[in-house]
């Protein structure tokens, strides 16, 4: 019998585009004599559709017309399972059992454990970290706080919130570094909202930039000598194994969205952007055999104190005046799924989903055995006493 599985993409993010090239490279890959694959498609408005025009890339060249060939659903529980069923009234068809929920969704609102706490609520298993590690992943400063405290490299940070007095905020930075600083949006992923800063006016201006797509921004100093360097890691908080490392290569100082998904620009099955995979890289990066264990080792070793499941890519930054390495950044639903990652260690993309829907069934069953609620007579007695709770405790 094949796995039920819906495929959520699309969302309320501006990352919402990078999201779709991701799901229909993931749903082009999928073991389809495994899989009975549903797309769920989550429009900017927020609502969720199905419908096989939803796995062609050319439909999303005109949103409207294609969600009118699709129908709108939502996931209900129901007796043990979870169904998904249609909306509207006049297009009643029989509800979809789903097994698995797999969201290949990028930024807020979608991968910051605001649709992985949706989803736990309504009782699917669903593929990637749960919704704490979401959240953390997700928020740049938290994360950084919460790697510094377990004892890993992480350059310091300036936490700046909208509302705060514009000199204010320059004087905060300009206490704590030197320029050249990097400007960026705490919750924000695909390089959106970032630049650098040279001086207290470009400063400014990047303050203004990074809060149009955010309420808290972070500032860091910049290293002028910096490579970059990624690893993707696989497994939960209990097993987990890292990928080949790569180095991509950008035109401008920082890594922008366009060089990671408009460079690459035509090309796959679909006939339009490989995203993240089109990105110009060096597989293996070219660094000494002792830095690639040092990446990988601490990959694992990160991801599994934040408590990770399924596919992550962290991002590493190396000083090279100084040889230092640093953890820049996790991506919980990385663009592509990171399977280029994966592909020169012998791991086809097939097989990188099949592991992360494995991962998903397995966080599931152990959750069976966690007492989540528990038989009282609270209410019986409320009903007798009244209301007023603990406040009718007696005092002694």
């Amino acid at each position: 019998m094949k796995i039920e599985l819906a495929v959520l993409f699309g969302g309320r993010s501006v990352e919402h585009e990078v999201s779709v090239i991701s799901a229909l490279q993931a749903m082009e890959n999928l073991d389809k004599e495994k899989y009975s694959v549903h797309p769920v498609y989550i429009a900017k408005t927020g609502e969720m559709y199905t419908g096989n025009a939803l796995r062609t890339m050319s439909s999303y060249l005109n949103i409207s017309e294609m969600l009118a060939e699709c129908r709108q659903v939502t996931f209900v529980p129901e007796g043990g399972n979870v169904y998904l069923r249609t909306l509207s009234e006049s297009r009643r068809e029989k509800p979809i059992r789903i097994d698995v929920a797999f969201p290949i969704t990028h930024g807020t609102n979608v991968e910051d454990g605001a649709l992985q706490g949706y989803l736990k609520t309504v009782g699917v298993p669903f593929v990637g970290p749960d919704v704490l590690a979401s959240a953390v992943g997700m928020d740049k400063y938290v994360m950084k706080t919460m790697l510094r405290d377990g004892g890993f490299p992480v350059l310091d940070c300036v936490r700046l919130m909208r509302g705060e007095k514009t000199d204010d905020m320059t004087h905060r930075v300009e206490e704590k570094m030197a320029y050249p600083v990097i400007v960026k949006p705490v919750n924000l992923g695909s390089s959106v909202g970032i630049s650098k800063a040279s001086d207290k006016e470009s400063l400014e201006n990047a303050l203004e930039n990074a809060f149009t797509y955010a309420d808290i921004i972070l500032v860091e100093p910049a290293i002028t000598k910096l490579r970059e360097i990624n690893c993707s890691v696989v497994g939960d908080a209990y097993e987990a194994s890292a990928s080949e490392c790569e180095e991509p290569f950008m035109e401008d100082e920082i890594l922008s969205y366009e060089n990671k998904y408009m460079d690459g620009g035509k090309g796959g099955k679909q006939g339009g952007s490989k995203g993240m995979a089109s990105l110009k890289r060096k597989i293996p990066a070219d660094i000494s055999p002792e830095m690639r264990n040092q990446i990988r080792t601490m990959a694992v070793e990160a991801f599994r104190y934040l408590g990770m499941s399924g596919v992550s890519r962290i991002d590493f930054m190396i000083d090279c005046e100084t040889d230092t390495l640093y953890i820049n950044e996790f991506n919980t639903i990385p663009g592509s799924l990171a399977f280029y990652l994966w592909e020169p260690l012998g791991t086809p993309y097939t097989k990188l989903l099949d592991t992360v829907i494995s991962l998903a069934i397995k966080r599931s069953r152990q959750e069976e055995d966690i007492l989540f609620s528990f038989d009282t007579n609270l209410l019986a007695m409320s009903a007798h006493s009244g209301t007023k709770g603990a406040k009718s405790v007696k005092k002694v």
